[in-house]
């Protein structure tokens, strides 16, 4: 009878048990959601992305790159995220020349803008030193002189966080937090914050008209430099940011210093090749009027300053674009009235869809 007894006893405690384990999956009610994130793309002006097929795009992984995104436990001090340097009313860039991070510190180079992430295929950074966006997600945490901490202590903190690990369970099916995952994550997000709402856009799908200067300004936007005609010379800028997304998959020297001026190596640092020296990744101009500073130091605050660079100062060095160098000795040749144009048509390719859109602000 004791045997039985006791039998009976420790059954019990293993149903008991079992109840209170299924009990609490049940009262969280967390399950892992493959439901597929879609790219929305408004006007379709873009050619189709080239997204990670080791990372597909998932609702609760994108919901879970942007908390990330927002989240100051990444840092050290608790007090930096990768919104503090990427803001979305600037363009997801930042209007200083150099970004503050923890206990104040700055670095050498400008922030730049995230957008349109899945439509490029040449890494990323200024220099291209991070192969995937997933690389380049854990890099300033890790920076001392961005968020100045460490992926193991970010976890550590993570975990004490049953929102994050629920979270997790969504994205990935159980509620480990690992660095990889994070990095999936923010690809995600980053991958689905998307801007092709411009003015330029709807014009080319043909629902606005343009006006008279934006009009002149988009013709010598698109058109070659021709020091032989110079009444049909442009401002020659398709050159370099090319196709719909105004970018060109380069990494390229556009005439800001001689050799003896360099202070920042650029893609050299990346590649350890010197025909590399002081070439930056292209950028994108879509919402360039909104992303100032400009170039890889941010040492031009205007666009007309930028303008007038192409226009009259381009400097020569060992490995400036051939390109670019067959303007200086004339210039673009573009009076005040056509860089107004130019100046205009630039701001046509401002999405403010994009600026303003809740699903890529903050989910605190």
């Amino acid at each position: 009878m004791n045997k039985i007894l006791i039998g009976l006893f420790l059954l019990a405690g293993v149903v008991i048990y079992s109840c209170k384990k299924t009990d609490l999956s049940n009262a969280q009610g967390v399950k892992y959601d493959p439901t597929p994130y879609v790219l929305d793309l408004v006007n379709s002006t873009l050619p189709a992305p080239n997204l990670p097929a080791d990372n597909p795009l998932t609702k609760a992984k994108v919901e879970l790159g942007r908390m990330l995104f927002y989240e100051t436990m990444l840092s050290s001090d608790n007090a930096v995220s990768c919104a503090s340097c990427h803001i979305q009313g600037d363009g997801f860039s930042d209007r200083n020349q150099f970004s503050v991070g923890v206990g104040g510190a700055t670095g050498g180079r400008q922030a730049m803008a995230i957008f349109n992430m899945a439509w490029h295929d040449n890494q990323f950074f200024w220099d291209g030193r991070a192969d995937l966006l997933r690389d380049q997600s854990l890099g300033p945490i890790e920076n001392p002189l961005e968020m100045n901490e460490t992926l193991d202590n970010v976890i550590k903190k993570l975990y004490t966080s049953q929102i994050y690990k629920n979270q997790f369970m969504r994205a990935f099916g159980d509620f480990e937090i690992t660095s990889e995952k994070m990095s999936f994550a923010m690809e995600a997000f980053m991958m689905s914050i998307i801007s092709d709402d411009s003015k330029y856009d709807k014009f080319l799908m043909g629902e606005v008209t343009l006006t008279e200067s934006e009009e002149r300004g988009r013709v010598l936007f698109f058109a070659d430099y021709n020091p032989f005609f110079p009444e049909l010379s442009g401002a020659d800028c398709a050159h370099c940011h090319a196709g719909n997304n105004f970018e060109n998959d380069l990494y390229m020297n556009n005439g800001l210093d001689t050799d003896a001026q360099f202070v920042d190596l650029g893609r050299e640092d990346a590649t350890a090749d010197l025909a590399d020296r002081a070439k930056f990744k292209v950028t994108s101009l879509r919402n360039i009027a909104i992303t100032g500073p400009y170039m890889h130091d941010g040492r031009f605050e205007t666009l007309e300053q930028v303008i007038n660079h192409y226009n009259t100062s381009i400097q020569s060095s060992s490995t400036v674009d051939p390109a670019i160098l067959g303007t200086q000795s004339t210039g673009l040749m573009l009076d005040a009235q056509e860089q107004e144009d130019l100046l205009n048509f630039l701001h046509t390719l401002t999405d403010y869809t994009y600026l303003n859109n809740p699903d890529y602000s903050t989910p605190f």
